[in-house]
């Protein structure tokens, strides 16, 4: 199973955005295939309730035509009865490809599956569309890492951040 790990971080005063994004085979992989990263300029304004609408775009530029079996995103897929990103994403994309969400912080309107990983006290939080909720939790609960955040995820937060660059280019 091919999948995507994406992560998106702005520059407000520039109406900016750098994507960064990793693709790796199966849960249990500790390094990428591919990595990539893309910068977009006169991204929205952040609305609260309307994430969406600003790193919607930039997720599906990163992707471009590439359609893998699975996307990770930092987030939530649902905000309980309203589609949070990942829904957006889910349906952006045709319902073809699933989506797992991974938040650091609880929303309250969600009702995500909590997963501790390592000696951390304190769990992700984890929402799917398009495959089992309970795939999603042993997928993430099986990513590489000993910490609570798996390792892959905080490297595509580092490639969005521009505190790496890509090592494993197209």
């Amino acid at each position: 199973m091919m999948i995507f790990a994406v992560d998106v971080q702005y520059e407000e005063a520039r109406r900016a955005a750098r994507a960064g994004g990793a693709l790796f085979e199966g849960w249990a992989s500790a390094a990428p295939l591919s990595e990539r990263v893309a910068t977009f300029e006169g991204v929205e304004a952040y609305v609260p309730g309307e994430f969406y609408r600003r790193e919607l775009p930039c997720i599906l530029g990163l992707l471009g035509a590439d359609r893998p079996d699975l996307i990770i995103v930092d987030g939530y897929v649902d905000l309980g009865a309203r589609p949070g990103l990942g829904r957006h994403l889910f349906e952006a994309l045709g319902g073809a490809v699933g989506v797992v969400g991974v938040a650091k912080s609880f929303f309250h309107a969600a009702a995500p599956a909590r997963v501790t990983r390592g000696d951390a006290q304190r769990p992700l939080f984890i929402t799917a569309a398009g495959l089992p909720l309970a795939e999603a939790v042993e997928g993430v609960r099986a990513m590489a890492g000993p910490h609570r955040h798996p390792t892959l995820l905080k490297r595509v937060d580092h490639l969005a951040r521009g505190w790496l660059t890509p090592q494993i280019a197209e």
